[in-house]
């Protein structure tokens, strides 16, 4: 018996569901037997399908709680509270920002939507320092910086994870 695709090898080998011959080259192992490639047809799950329109829907929720995030987290600020809060609002407002971009697509995901669940983070974190409101809070020193900036990646570690 020769290979349908490639008459030069001999095979013993037949798609489980055509019945097909196939070669070692062609076979594709699927969870129900051997398959040749027509039957297979590997296709990214419908989660992992992400089209332009959830990608702007998640865009637009993002900015949307980047701005409501950036603002409470201003106004939490302004009342200055120790700087280990900013790990907890990070993460929670991480969490926020990343279960509600999750909600906005149907539950998809995918890279592209945890690159825009991490810059919402981002830009609440810079909307809470740089308010368009006016009144800066920027965290000066060395220290209160970098753990700002820490509390941030922990926030963008949090949106990830939600949508990842």
């Amino acid at each position: 018996m020769r290979c349908a695709t490639h008459p030069d090898v001999e095979t013993n080998l037949r798609c489980g569901k055509c019945g097909k011959p196939i070669c070692p080259k062609c076979l594709v192992q699927t969870p129900v037997g051997a398959r040749c490639r027509d039957c297979a047809r590997l296709q990214k799950l419908p989660t992992f399908q992400v089209t332009s329109s959830y990608y702007l829907r998640a865009i637009g929720t993002a900015v949307g709680m980047a701005f409501a995030c950036g603002a409470a987290w201003w106004k939490i600020n302004t009342l200055w509270l120790p700087i280990g809060l900013d790990f907890l609002l990070a993460s929670g407002f991480g969490y926020v920002i990343g279960e509600v971009v999750g909600r906005s697509v149907n539950r998809k995901r995918g890279r592209g939507l945890a690159v825009t669940a991490g810059v919402g983070v981002v830009l609440s974190f810079l909307i809470s320092i740089f308010p368009p409101w006016g009144y800066w809070l920027v965290p000066f020193g060395g220290l209160n910086l970098a753990l700002s900036l820490l509390a941030v990646a922990l926030g963008v570690w949090v949106a990830v994870g939600r949508v990842k």
